[in-house]
């Protein structure tokens, strides 16, 4: 089993301090960032539906008074959220068909996606999993076997992404058991994460942590999910820093979101900003069409035309693939120029 250094076994404690720290109350929020407070009805309201949640380090990247901060728009439960709009389901992606097992997803050839937590660092309002099931998902350890027992009998499986929820929000211990199993499955290659946890909580790249991926003989990818160049601070870049040195291979996916990225100044910006801290981009996603997400749409003709504005603007490994998900599809839909 990969091993945890016995002088960092307590390294947890210190990014679950500052979970533990995270605002998750309306009123809080916006006593913190001196918003106003014709703001709390909404946000009170919307939260019953979705809960409110951002680390006080993301917190303290919003531009304090700024209604209309582009991290702000990200994680703000408003009345908008409310309104029932025509085309968006609690299931945008039909997951819930692509679904074997507890915890697991199989949806393209040659990978699965492991569920293997529920919760994250932070809610964002547009997410598309802001209604999934993780209540019969999440099996924890105990029920790991199954779905490693099912990915172990189909040696067309290479690749495990390890999502949720985020799944750097497991600790080190079960982390590195569930990385050992995996690494035991002699077909798998590849181990990938889908985190956001590098961005909105950096205290989670610990020595401890990134010492048991390098450890491991599986090739690790991690893919970040950042939407705007404000995201990353000196924290951020010092913790991406340290898996860029670790060898671990770092993407970046990101949802195009009316008002926040939707401008050719906030994609450069972003890209470039990706880039000096070792990380290419990867997607940028069309909107999934969760409910309650209406209000961040962008409409094709628009982010098409702002990919093309970016390739006349960036080298081509800066430029994300505008890619959209359709449910049965055998991968992910890439919208041409």
């Amino acid at each position: 089993m990969l091993g945890i250094p016995s002088n960092q076994t307590n390294s947890d404690s210190s990014w679950k301090q500052a979970l533990a720290a995270a605002i998750t109350q309306a009123d809080q929020l916006l006593a913190y960032l001196e918003l106003p407070s014709t703001l709390l009805l909404a946000a009170q309201t919307a939260s019953q539906l979705f809960p409110l949640k951002v680390p006080l380090g993301f917190a303290d990247r919003i531009e304090k008074g700024n209604i209309h901060d582009p991290l702000l728009l990200q994680i703000l439960p408003l009345g908008a959220e409310m309104i029932v709009t025509p085309g968006y389901t609690s299931d945008p992606l039909e997951e819930q068909t692509k679904n074997p097992l507890p915890g697991l997803l199989h949806k393209y050839h040659g990978r699965v996606l492991f569920i293997v937590t529920g919760t994250c660092a932070v809610n964002c309002r547009y997410c598309f999993r802001r209604e999934f099931p993780y209540q019969d998902n999440n099996p924890g350890s105990k029920g790991w076997d199954q779905a490693l027992a099912y990915i172990a009998n189909d040696s067309s499986i290479e690749e495990v992404i390890l999502s949720g929820g985020d799944p750097l929000m497991l600790s080190d211990k079960p982390l590195a058991t569930l990385l050992d199993k995996i690494s035991k499955i002699c077909h798998v290659k590849t181990v990938r994460f889908h985190t956001r946890l590098p961005v909105v909580l950096p205290e989670r790249i610990t020595d401890s942590l990134v010492n048991l991926l390098q450890a491991s003989s599986l090739q690790t990818v991690m893919v970040i999910h950042c939407n705007h160049a404000n995201e990353i601070d000196a924290t951020v870049a010092q913790a991406l820093a340290k898996l860029k040195n670790a060898g671990i291979t770092l993407l970046n996916q990101a949802v195009l979101l009316k008002g926040v990225n939707d401008s050719l100044e906030t994609q450069i910006a972003l890209q470039k900003k990706l880039f000096a801290n070792g990380v290419l981009p990867y997607y940028l996603h069309l909107l999934d069409k969760v409910q309650g997400s209406a209000h961040f749409y962008v409409a094709d003709e628009t982010a098409q035309k702002l990919i093309y504005e970016m390739t006349q603007s960036l080298p081509g490994y800066l430029v994300p693939k505008l890619a959209r998900e359709i449910p049965g599809m055998g991968s992910k839909l890439t919208l041409s120029l």
